[in-house]
């Protein structure tokens, strides 16, 4: 049995579990492939890293929705078997987990660059 959420926190709402959309950052294309030649200029650069970057924050923001339509389907008892929204939560718990890990990395990385000297 799930146990049921604390009300200590304070009502929550599909907006505090969502990741915002990028907006302007970069455009999707769907025929783009991973590992495409990129291109660079002072108009700004647009390549295969950030189509990658932009396609996997899409798929987090979709599990993130994914996850609370479930939560929310499961509450109302519209939903049928709890293991589907039990395994949405999980699966966009993960790709939370897995996003914060990369975004880690990359500020480390990015540390270690700016503080090299030559």
């Amino acid at each position: 049995m799930i146990p049921p959420i604390s009300g200590a926190v304070g009502p929550l709402g599909p907006s505090e579990w969502s990741v915002p959309s990028l907006g302007q950052l970069g455009q999707i294309d769907p025929n783009a492939q991973v590992g495409a030649g990129a291109t660079s200029g002072a108009s700004g650069t647009t390549g295969s890293f950030g189509t990658a970057l932009t396609s996997a924050i899409d798929s987090l923001e979709a599990s993130q929705a994914s996850a609370t339509t479930a939560s929310q389907q499961l509450a109302t008892g519209q939903l049928s078997d709890p293991t589907q929204a039990v395994t949405a939560v999980e699966n966009a718990s993960l790709e939370m987990d897995f996003a914060s890990q990369i975004q880690g990395k990359l500020v480390s990385d990015a540390t270690n660059i700016f503080s090299t000297t030559i």
